[in-house]
């Protein structure tokens, strides 16, 4: 599937019906007395959040969006129908925004969450409204008010309980899928991973929602490498999951430069819950490997720990950390 995490769409509720200046036409009487039904209230255009949902992209491709027109009333004190609600559903985490795209209106995050984007019309009334004792046959009626309508833009924010961090290349994609149900594409090039992949973790009855964040390069807080927009899904995880290659020559540095980007891009990135992970251990003598951990222990305060995709031991152990980490 493929991923879009901005659109601009139009949307537009339904105009409220008429009412009805109808009079009743009953054989033998000659002046029947009114009887225009009100006109029935327009559809609204309502954002829902759904559960299985993780990308906008049907959102580029149908960018109009139109609620039903509530019907006129009619005689015999009838009430037009009212027009029926648009739905439009939208993956957990997405955000409302004004046309500038800057203010915002509204957020999703709970599942079902539901959110009025634009009212329907009220209906109009129809004569039988304006019937007094000094105006028995009015022929007064209203017209029914226009829907609101309204240009806004959806952004999505990935909300999940971990979100794996590092450079491209680190091997958070074959993570994802080791622990989970994802299935990202992995391969063994930057930039393999060019979206955000969502997974679920289960481990001794509970669960959770893991996000493999695209690599970041430097400058990723400028937007290089589309950095400020892989920066944006890691404010809703809970906690981050520091992904690094082992065999990197300057583990210090390679540490540095993601945690610069984060601090770069929002200080309260760098205040998350954070689990170093050196990775591909399985490359290197188990020697260097203590050597290394014990290292750069020394030059971090999170918890370090190490893993191999290939070993089951090792992923059973982070899966644990992970239920910690989300709670």
């Amino acid at each position: 599937m493929k991923f879009l995490d901005q659109v601009k769409i139009y949307i537009k509720a339904g105009n409220g019906g008429d009412g009805s200046p109808s009079f009743r036409r009953e054989k033998f009487i000659e002046y029947g007395g009114p009887d225009g039904g009100d006109g029935g209230k327009g559809g609204s255009v309502i954002l829902k959040a759904e559960q299985n949902l993780n990308t906008l992209i049907d959102y580029r491709y149908q960018q109009h969006h139109k609620a039903q027109r509530g019907d006129n009333g009619a005689g015999q004190n009838k009430t037009g129908k009212g027009g029926e609600n648009l739905i439009l559903k939208v993956p957990l985490g997405t955000q409302v925004f004004e046309e500038d795209n800057k203010t915002l209106i509204f957020d999703f995050i709970k599942i079902g969450e539901e959110f009025v984007a634009a009212a329907g019309g009220k209906g109009g009334l129809g004569n039988t409204r304006f019937k007094s004792s000094t105006n028995r046959a009015p022929k007064k009626f209203t017209k029914g008010t226009a829907g609101e309508e309204f240009t806004i833009w959806l952004q999505l924010k990935t909300i999940a309980d971990i979100g794996i961090i590092g450079l491209p290349n680190a091997g958070k994609s074959s993570l994802l899928a080791a622990i989970t149900n994802a299935n990202p594409k992995i391969a063994n090039y930057q930039f393999t991973t060019l979206n955000p992949n969502l997974g679920v973790a289960s481990y001794d009855d509970k669960e959770v929602t893991i996000a493999d964040i695209p690599g970041l390069v430097e400058g990723a807080h400028k937007g290089i490498g589309l950095g400020t927009q892989f920066l944006k899904h890691i404010e809703r995880c809970k906690s981050l999951l520091h992904m690094i290659d082992i065999t990197n020559e300057n583990l210090k540095k390679s540490y540095k430069q993601i945690k610069d980007e984060l601090k770069n891009y929002s200080t309260k990135l760098v205040k998350k819950r954070e689990l170093v992970v050196l990775n591909k251990t399985d490359l290197i003598e188990e020697g260097e490997v203590e050597k290394i951990v014990k290292y750069f222990s020394k030059n971090t305060k999170s918890e370090v720990i190490v893993l191999s995709t290939l070993d089951k031991k090792s992923i059973s152990k982070i899966k644990a950390k992970l239920i910690s980490y989300a709670s």
